[in-house]
């Protein structure tokens, strides 16, 4: 909740206005500055603050594009409150369509970070001390690694009522509960006692039209849900119904052996177990397996890979019992 003074990397945040502001750690070794742009919009009566962010990973486009859509489009200024957008955390992998950092870092392994560590620690520790706590709450969009495409997903942690009930309203398709990891955003901002939605859909270097309306959507209810701002006339134009489901146990399918791979799923439905859910073949027409549901349960990630290796996560499906 919000005083009447706020201030963020030394400039004052008054009440009423937007207030755009720059995170400069370092230059790229050509000398050029890399700044990475944080908006935040205020409102004049005082109310819970969020924090909005996409590009952890910087080949995570699609998060970009529902941060991006939300400044663009306006819906970052409340009624209440105040929101932080930050739609490109790891600008120097944004520029190269990089998921890691210039130095191969993973900064979503990186927090808290330290003020003497490498460049992604860096910017960690920044954003650590000098954004996070500020917020009461914290969204964060990420999209599924290499060709693997996430449908729409929040993650949180078992037991954490709260949070589930925060992830309900989101209303995306499924609630995953999943072990959050050391070292990551997630489980920095909750050590730091902060409510984070990690919302996961569609996969690298790619914008899903659908992926990007529910997570717009969502963030849309989460704010309206906080008193921030009635986002009603917004939310009426979307008709389209969400049952969500949440999986409480899920388990990755894994080639048995290498080959050209075909998914035959239809991703976020509910299988049985001996569904027929892909094939994998050789290239020379000699042999073709397929690939069976273990389980019943809904298939909520497909690897989207045409070639793959013996042991190579294809299907990630619910455990339904």
């Amino acid at each position: 909740m919000q005083t009447n003074k706020i201030e963020i990397l030394g400039k004052e945040i008054p009440k009423g206005k937007r207030v755009q502001l720059s995170l400069d750690i370092a230059k790229l070794h050509t000398q050029t500055k890399i700044e990475v742009p944080i908006i935040v919009e205020r409102a004049e009566e005082d109310g819970p603050t969020i924090l909005i962010t996409g590009g952890i990973h910087g080949d995570e486009i699609n998060g970009v594009e529902i941060v991006r859509q939300i400044v663009s489009k306006g819906y970052n200024k409340p009624i209440k409150g105040m929101v932080i957008c930050i739609p490109v955390v790891n600008i120097f992998g944004f520029l190269n369509q990089s998921r890691e950092f210039p130095d191969g870092r993973d900064l979503n392994r990186m927090f808290p970070g330290s003020k003497n560590g490498s460049l992604a620690s860096l910017l960690a520790f920044h954003l650590m001390k000098n954004i996070v706590p500020h917020a009461d709450y914290c969204l964060d969009f990420h999209t599924g690694g290499s060709d693997r495409f996430n449908a729409a997903q929040i993650r949180i942690n078992s037991g954490d009522e709260e949070s589930l009930e925060l992830a309900k309203v989101f209303a995306a398709p499924f609630i995953v509960k999943s072990r959050r990891f050391a070292k990551t955003y997630r489980d920095s901002a909750i050590k730091a006692g902060k409510k984070i939605l990690l919302y996961e859909g569609g996969k690298s270097l790619d914008i899903n039209e659908t992926i990007t309306e529910t997570g717009v959507n969502g963030a849309l209810r989460v704010m309206q849900h906080l008193g921030m701002r009635d986002f009603s006339a917004e939310l009426s134009e979307n008709k389209k119904t969400v049952s969500t489901v949440v999986i409480e146990k899920s388990k990755w399918i894994r080639a048995r052996n290498s080959g050209m791979f075909r998914s035959g799923v239809t991703l976020g439905k509910l299988y049985n177990k001996g569904d027929k859910i892909g094939s994998i073949s050789d290239p020379f027409g000699l042999s073709e397996k397929d690939v069976k549901a273990p389980n019943k349960g809904y298939i909520f990630c497909e690897n989207h890979a045409p070639i793959v290796n013996k042991g190579d996560a294809i299907i990630h499906m619910s455990i339904e019992e």
